[in-house]
């Protein structure tokens, strides 16, 4: 383990985010607030980054295991140090629930301890959103397009943060790449706050709903989530961006390009859209009814698809209420989330596509043993690393999805509906959508949970976010012995 290496990234990650920090400072400013909370933390992450960065350094080599450890270590780091303004300022009295709330910012799941937010410090709720959009895209890359990189190394940090079964550069320069990914997230994110503004959203919120959605994490500055503005355009609005965020990036460049052919013929897309438009009848047939319009019923199936697949976790109303068939394709919606190399959660549409053919195939083998079968995806023959891997991230999911729901058990009794509450929320947590069902629904919270079922959802969060890999090489033992 290259430690001084690791150390300067982990510090050149701290002065990332004591420079972000300036932005809510200077909301509060703007709007007569304390600033306090927020100088003492950057000043806290300047003395650490500072005494990390000055370490000499002798190999500047970085290698795969490096990349993991930096990526599962700086996301634990960012969300211990980002937990401060709340902590401080008193918005959220104890520090483990700031923190919960500061890995769900970060890691864009959206699941809250706040029963009230309306009434809290705008800089305080700018500073919640924002952590959305610095999850979103992944303050790594963010590094990666700021910062000049070895290309041929820097590649590890992107594909321990980058989501999906499989990981590439858009262009061969590592650093252009970066770049391309943020200039479409910042381009998207402008354009949805002007969007938002011109249907009389106030520009404060237009900002800080656009952080949420653009990151697809779902901290709302109103009680009612979205719902609150009572802004049928506005619902339009982020609905349809909520599912251009679900998007691949690399789809999204290629718009840019104008290869609109290559975008079509896409699989991934074409199951997502497909998934949505299935989605989208089953629900507004269920939940149509002679009391509410068609617009109405159509808009917030719409939404609630949108909002769920890509895990935004916004809400217009209160699906817990809807029938069950409606509920159990949200349930299902949850598992899937979007396309890989976007900013939403879950499974991904091309690992879950993967692993389909992959048990077809197996089904064919079985039938007739002497064949030989390979899947193919998008158009390319799929290696056999990527399919195992894809099967492996399964089974590991499986089993942290099953511990995680065993060790929150004990507060399960406390709870409404006590088993749709705890299956629902460790599944909201993994896939990073937010909300669930019952006493965790889009009218609840995660307040009620202990302080150790906060920790574990915590690391389900980041275990979602980052897809396992980083946080298991992170704890693992091996990965710190001196002889690998």
């Amino acid at each position: 383990m290259n430690y001084r290496l690791l150390y300067r990234l982990l510090g050149m990650i701290l002065l990332i985010e004591a420079g972000l920090l300036f932005l809510p400072l200077a909301v509060a400013l703007y709007y007569g607030e304390s600033i306090g909370p927020y100088i003492i933390t950057i000043a806290l992450l300047l003395l650490f980054s500072s005494i990390a960065i000055l370490i000499p350094q002798k190999d500047k080599k970085l290698y795969a295991k490096e990349g993991f450890v930096c990526v599962g270590a700086s996301w634990i780091l960012m969300a211990l140090f980002g937990a401060l303004p709340f902590f401080i300022s008193g918005a959220i009295p104890d520090y483990i629930d700031a923190f919960f709330e500061c890995v769900s910012g970060l890691t864009t799941t959206g699941a809250s301890i706040l029963r009230e937010v309306e009434t809290l410090p705008r800089g305080i709720l700018f500073w919640r959103s924002f952590t959305h959009w610095i999850g979103g895209m992944g303050v790594l890359v963010f590094m990666l397009a700021i910062i000049p990189a070895d290309d041929g190394r820097a590649i590890y940090l992107l594909r321990a943060e980058v989501p999906g079964p499989t990981k590439g550069k858009i262009v061969p320069k590592i650093r252009r790449t970066a770049l391309i990914l943020y200039g479409i997230y910042m381009a998207l994110t402008v354009i949805m706050i002007i969007s938002l503004r011109i249907c009389k959203m106030p520009w404060y919120d237009s900002i800080v709903n656009s952080f949420a959605t653009a990151g697809t994490g779902g901290f709302s500055v109103k009680n009612a989530s979205i719902a609150g503005y009572a802004n049928p355009a506005a619902e339009w609005v982020i609905g349809a961006f909520m599912l251009i965020f679900g998007i691949n990036f690399n789809l999204l460049y290629l718009i840019i390009l104008g290869k609109f052919i290559d975008i079509i013929k896409n699989e991934e897309l074409k199951v997502y859209l497909g998934i949505l438009a299935v989605a989208f009848c089953i629900i507004t047939i269920s939940t149509s009814s002679s009391g509410v319009s068609f617009e109405q019923t159509a808009r917030q199936s719409f939404f609630q698809i949108a909002s769920i697949i890509s895990t935004t976790g916004f809400a217009t109303c209160d699906f817990d209420l809807w029938p069950f068939l409606s509920k159990a394709v949200l349930f299902i919606l949850m598992f899937s989330g979007a396309c890989a190399s976007s900013t939403a959660g879950g499974l991904k549409i091309s690992r879950i596509i993967i692993i389909f053919k992959n048990a077809a195939r197996e089904i064919k083998h079985m039938l007739r043993p002497r064949s030989y079968n390979v899947i193919k995806f998008e158009g390319e023959v799929v290696d056999e690393e990527t399919v195992k891997g894809c099967v492996n991230y399964l089974s590991i999911y499986i089993t942290i999805f099953t511990l995680s729901f065993l060790l929150i058990s004990h507060d399960l009794d406390g709870l409404s509906n006590g088993f749709e509450s705890g299956i629902t929320s460790v599944a909201a947590c993994l896939n990073n959508v937010g909300p669930g069902f019952a006493a965790v629904g889009p009218s609840g919270n995660y307040a009620e949970y202990s302080l150790f079922s906060k920790i574990v959802l915590s690391l389900d969060m980041l275990f979602g976010r980052l897809e396992i890999l980083p946080m298991i090489i992170l704890v693992n033992p091996q990965t710190w012995k001196k002889h690998l």
